[in-house]
């Protein structure tokens, strides 16, 4: 079964699902989402499906994320369809809940980018296979919005603050990275891809079959950076996490450039973005997949009323001049009172689950 965009196939017990958008790195749109949903009911009642397996199309990507465009274009009134700003992300967070809840063993094969969206039906998953190319990473401060898709609580289960750097820099991680930071449960080379494809579709024994084709990613970078991540990120405040990287810019160790750069960066984002997603990890921890999704529909809609994901999506895929003006410009702008009103309840618009 297919639409063109996302492929439904079947080989032995084992269904599959491919995203077949490589020239839009197997970005999501509102109908992939209605089309993938009613395919993992059919799965989980079929007696005859062991497992689900979710892929990419041949090419750079697993899936770069949602269809930014599509949302802006909708809350911008250019394509007429205003609603889409609820329906996208509500759609969407309802099938990554169904991911994360599936009653039979669900395995993403990270190969190539995943980002935003391509995280939430991946690493909200049971199963996450990352190859070589895996390249993760959660961009959203860059464009105004903030880390969705369940990152309130995937991030808040990386080691130390490691998370926290992750949701407010957009930095990017390798396989073994994912692997320490638990976003990957297994490395296996793309060379040897589909021939572990083939021996899940022989085999009910999902975990052993995986547990055979596990081969070592490598030392993860992240283990020599931790400490100095440790340090600089846990601050209560952005501010507070600015000066710990001035200061440690300022020193002589071997982190110092890291610290630097990575304050650099952190003055490009929206500063609104930046507190809001300060905000959400800070009262994220602990949260379960249902709360988590429900704080992030919630922020999505209040961020679709203001300027910045506008402005940000604006400079990095329509003008393309990657010189977004933020309002508020300046933390020092963003007040408490200002992040409280991202917090507030949508009243009868909330999110909820079954």
């Amino acid at each position: 079964m297919a639409d063109g965009d996302i492929l439904f196939g079947r080989e032995g017990g084992l269904a599959t699902v491919t995203l077949n958008r490589p020239a839009a790195l197997n970005a999501f749109t509102l109908a992939m989402y209605r089309a993938f949903d009613p395919m993992l009911r059919e799965w989980a009642a079929d007696p005859t499906i062991h497992a689900v397996l979710i892929l990419g199309a041949a090419g750079r990507a697993f899936c770069a994320g949602g269809d930014i465009r599509a949302i802006y274009e909708a809350g911008r009134g250019i394509s007429g369809e205003r609603a889409l700003t609820a329906a996208f992300f509500r759609e969407e967070y309802e099938l990554i809940r169904r991911v994360h809840r599936y009653p039979k063993p669900y395995i993403a094969i990270i190969d190539g980018i995943a980002m935003g969206g391509g995280v939430g039906v991946s690493v909200n998953g049971r199963w996450r296979i990352a190859t070589e190319n895996m390249l993760l990473a959660m961009p959203e401060t860059g464009i105004g919005l903030f880390p969705d898709v369940g990152a309130s609580r995937f991030l808040n289960l990386c080691p130390g603050q490691i998370g926290r750097w992750l949701g407010l820099t957009g930095a990017r991680i390798g396989p073994a990275d994912a692997l320490y930071c638990g976003f990957a449960t297994h490395f296996v080379p793309r060379e040897r891809v589909p021939a572990l494809v083939a021996a899940l579709a022989a085999s009910a024994r999902v975990e052993e079959t995986l547990a055979a084709f596990h081969a070592d990613a490598g030392r993860p970078p992240l283990i020599a950076r931790r400490a100095a991540i440790d340090r600089c990120f846990a601050g209560a405040t952005v501010e507070a996490i600015l000066e710990a990287l001035a200061a440690e810019a300022a020193g002589s160790g071997a982190d110092a450039q890291w610290a630097a750069e990575t304050r650099a960066k952190l003055l490009a984002k929206s500063p609104t973005s930046l507190k809001i997603t300060l905000r959400q990890l800070t009262i994220g921890r602990g949260f379960a997949i249902e709360a988590a999704l429900a704080l992030e529909y919630r922020l999505t809609q209040h961020v679709m009323q203001k300027h910045d994901f506008y402005e940000g999506v604006r400079a990095a895929l329509i003008d393309r001049d990657q010189r977004p003006r933020w309002e508020p410009a300046t933390l020092s702008e963003v007040t408490e009172a200002m992040v409280d009103r991202y917090f507030t309840s949508l009243g009868d618009g909330e999110l909820r689950f079954d």
